[in-house]
């Protein structure tokens, strides 16, 4: 048995898996309905995309759900890879808090989107507004900003200890920092843009840190 190397699922594999989830969840309800994407809670159209592509709001809330597994195994391997690698550091479990409260803000908001796409809600007024409203806040700002945390501590304590490139450091605190701004969207509407930047370049992150971060305590950046 070889001690030297961390014992876990693959967080290259976790991270695609994640990736191509993530992406499905918004893509595929989008080619269901038409090219007609899961609507904003600030759009007054929005009860007719429920009531129009149920089968596409029924998918969109599954992925997203699913999504969120994937999110919190990453989260849990990486951040037991970093201790295994002999990091003793608050940035790991900043990281772990992190990735854990993204992924139950993400199947939160796949709760919520899944109640949405039954019969009869999308039609129930107050009561569907306040629930896409929800879905909104929990899959939003509510899964971005933890999100961030989760990119932020890994990229720390794996880019200053050389076990990944800078560039890997650097580009996860750019996302870490667009996406603790996200914040803003619950009470600056505009805001809201940083969002869908803070997802999607996240997911190019997780994969490349995935693939990046050794599994074996001595090899470090430029070290086979």
């Amino acid at each position: 048995m070889n001690h030297s190397q961390h014992r876990g699922p693959s967080l290259s594999a976790v991270a695609l898996v994640y990736a191509t989830l993530a992406v499905a969840s918004v893509a595929v309800p989008t080619a269901i309905a038409g090219g007609q994407h899961f609507p904003s809670p600030f759009d007054p159209a929005a009860p007719g995309w429920f009531t129009g592509h149920p089968a596409a709001a029924l998918l969109a809330a599954f992925l997203l759900f699913c999504s969120a597994v994937p999110l919190g195994i990453f989260a849990a391997t990486a951040s037991s890879r970093l201790q295994f690698l002999g990091m003793k550091v608050a940035g790991i479990q900043i990281a772990l808090f992190g990735g854990i409260a993204a992924s139950i803000a993400l199947g939160t908001s796949g709760f919520a989107a899944w109640t949405l796409a039954q019969p009869g809600i999308p039609g129930s007024g107050g009561v569907a507004h306040a629930l896409h409203l929800f879905a909104f806040a929990a899959g939003g700002p509510g899964f971005v900003v933890p999100f961030g945390l989760l990119v932020a501590g890994i990229s720390v304590v794996a880019g200053l200890q050389g076990f990944a490139p800078r560039w890997v450091m650097v580009a996860g605190l750019a996302v870490a920092s667009i996406s603790e701004l996200s914040v803003f969207a619950l009470v600056w509407l505009p805001a809201a843009i940083l969002l869908p930047i803070g997802r999607f370049a996240g997911i190019l992150w997780m994969v490349a840190a995935g693939i990046l971060l050794p599994t074996s305590r001595t090899a470090k950046v430029g070290e086979p």
